[in-house]
């Protein structure tokens, strides 16, 4: 059996992927910061719960532990939790502003990733699925028939293009994994009050075939529900 660990998997995006994997067969955890939270979505998923706040070093060690001690291994990784931030201009954007989405997005996933990786190396199947978005895309922001050239901001684009680029390279350096980006696309959750037109099924559809591929599947790919997303 497939063992997957999702982060930020409590609400939105992270839980409907694991409800989605846990019915595909995986044998899931459900990574939350929010203890209360997340044990009641693992026992509402058939799932397991493991407390993980990926700002926190301490605490992912003892997810790491957590994992290791039930085992199962880890086949696959979904760095799913992420934060919008605040919602400002770019002339009143702060360093600090910056620093606390950075901390989530981007810093989360290296923190997560790293302290994962012996547990996925003696997986077959080594599998990692960063979520990032298509607010990452030069190519997207700057169409304006595109719903994110819509969307002028620095904090929360910029980390998913440092996303991306966090995708790209571990792909590289990690040769027996299949390492991809999922663009969920505008999806109704509570990252932006629920006003995406996507439902949360449609927003995991890239997500959830990511995290299934098999040995000979892609890597170094950044994929929406549609197919590609240019960089």
């Amino acid at each position: 059996m497939t063992t997957t660990l999702i982060t930020g998997a409590n609400k939105g995006l992270g839980r409907e992927t694991a409800r989605r994997l846990v019915e595909a067969g995986h044998d899931v955890w459900i990574g939350a910061r929010d203890a209360a939270a997340g044990r009641a979505a693992a026992d509402a998923l058939g799932a397991r719960f493991v407390q993980l706040d990926v700002t926190d070093d301490a605490s992912v060690a003892a997810a790491v532990q957590a994992v290791r001690a039930a085992g199962g291994g880890l086949d696959v990784l979904v760095n799913n939790a992420g934060i919008a931030g605040a919602t400002k201009s770019v002339p009143e954007t702060t360093v600090d502003d910056l620093a606390a989405v950075y901390e989530t997005n981007v810093f989360g996933i290296v923190r997560v990733t790293q302290a994962f990786l012996p547990l996925l190396e003696a997986s077959q199947n080594p599998v990692i699925v960063n979520v990032s978005s298509g607010l990452g895309s030069m190519t997207l922001t700057n169409d304006p028939e595109r719903v994110e050239g819509s969307f002028t901001t620095v904090a929360y684009p910029s980390s998913k293009a440092a996303v991306t680029m966090l995708t790209s390279q571990y792909a590289r350096a990690l040769p027996r994994f299949r390492v991809n980006a999922a663009d969920p696309g505008y999806t109704a959750t509570d990252l932006n009050g629920h006003s995406g037109p996507q439902t949360v099924t449609e927003g995991t559809d890239a997500i959830v075939a990511l995290a299934q591929v098999g040995a000979d599947g892609p890597t170094n790919t950044v994929v929406d529900r549609d197919g590609n997303v240019p960089w």
